[in-house]
């Protein structure tokens, strides 16, 4: 990103991104043997290109999920969020559930 271009909250004149590529995470070795299930949401930053930049944990059930999950987001692909039909750099909430087939 260049100068001027911080990521901002989404507002109610801008259209959110729209997720495109979902990467599922790889399930923690230890979760899956433990029988854990989890439940982490993050704050990612989307960007103008429609690339998570930054990924920061808001609450996790277990930490061991952590990693995976950010892991996952990083590789997410959105369709930019626009404002006035400009794309713009946002953050934006997202949740990853690890379940056990």
């Amino acid at each position: 990103g260049g100068i001027g271009e911080e990521p901002v909250l989404p507002t109610a004149d801008m259209v959110l991104p729209v997720l495109v590529k979902k990467v599922e995470p790889s399930y923690p070795d230890v979760a899956r043997r433990a029988r854990i299930e989890g439940k982490v949401i993050l704050q990612a930053v989307v960007d103008k290109e429609g690339n998570v930049e930054e990924v920061t944990i808001l609450s996790s059930n277990n930490p061991m999920f952590n990693d995976a999950a950010i892991e996952a987001v990083k590789q997410w692909k959105y369709k930019p969020a626009t404002q006035n039909g400009r794309p713009v750099s946002v953050f934006y909430t997202v949740r990853v559930d690890f379940r056990l087939r």
